[in-house]
């Protein structure tokens, strides 16, 4: 079957995978810094001195090499391949059914961004799990498959939807937070923008902007979300809370927010611009 025939869905899958394989390549770096930062918070006393996202990172080039900073970039691939795919193409479908004759509103915008992060957050929860733990640099798993037989054999399957709540907490009020300043920003610009070759560029702006304010909102939630996943067997998601809160008080919930804010902005804004100009030229006829 030819591409230009395929249904508008499979097509939004298609491109919406792509997007997300360029960005993860570019930026894992960042999110295997923000997990060692969040995670280097569980072992330090409190008052101890402030490790830094240059701390972390010539720690991993010195101890790990170069390339140690994409360490956990197979189950990041494993994750946001299909994730995104499915991601944009829960979110076209629902647009496509409820707004095909007009633009979602703000608060439209919220709920069709976070409902589709909703599906593809519980469906590839079991792959977060697994790249989270590849990342905090505490477990010497071999491969994604491997990693998920031994979570399965040594602590039940339950394991790998560890930290769901805390998950949906973080990414589907990201999401919805994000679409909604992303459109809201994309309509305020001049119509003759959005025809014109400056126009990748006017999209990547608007989505840095919606990253920023996105991020910084959810951050608390991706702490929290970090800490129960690595230690599923003795955290809990308030427990967790009450840990980061006692321990090192309001900052603790804000561990990691520069490396997060980068990557989480960064990769958003390629991802929608990419997917935006993909589907310009292969969709949405069926």
């Amino acid at each position: 079957m030819e591409l230009s025939l395929a249904h508008p869905a499979i097509k939004a899958f298609m491109c919406g995978s792509f997007s997300g394989t360029c960005s993860t390549l570019l930026f894992q770096p960042l999110d295997l810094i923000k997990t060692r930062l969040q995670t280097l918070q569980s072992g330090m006393q409190p008052g101890s001195g402030r490790v830094g996202m240059m701390s972390v990172l010539l720690s991993v080039v010195r101890t790990e090499r170069l390339l140690g900073l994409w360490k956990g970039v197979s189950p990041s691939f494993a994750r946001t391949i299909p994730g995104v795919g499915i991601y944009f193409s829960t979110y076209y479908s629902v647009k496509q059914h409820f707004f095909q004759d007009s633009s979602p509103g703000a608060m439209e915008a919220v709920l069709l961004g976070g409902g589709a992060r909703m599906v593809a957050g519980v469906v590839m929860l079991p792959v977060t799990v697994i790249k989270t733990r590849f990342e905090c640099g505490r477990y010497s798993y071999g491969s994604v498959t491997g990693a998920l037989r031994s979570v399965c054999q040594t602590e039940g399957p339950a394991a790998l939807f560890s930290g769901l709540m805390a998950t949906l907490l973080r990414d589907v009020p990201f999401s919805g937070i994000y679409v909604m300043f992303y459109s809201q920003t994309k309509a305020s610009l001049p119509k003759e923008i959005s025809s014109s070759p400056s126009a990748p560029l006017a999209n990547f702006s608007c989505g840095i902007l919606a990253g920023v304010l996105a991020s910084l909102i959810t951050q608390p939630a991706d702490v929290v979300k970090t800490h129960v996943q690595v230690n599923p067997q003795s955290l809990r998601t308030t427990e967790a809370i009450r840990i980061i809160y006692m321990e090192h008080g309001l900052q603790g919930f804000f561990r990691g927010a520069v490396p997060r804010c980068l990557r989480r902005t960064l990769m958003a804004a390629m991802a929608w611009t990419v997917y935006e100009q993909m589907m310009a030229h292969i969709g949405p006829k069926s």
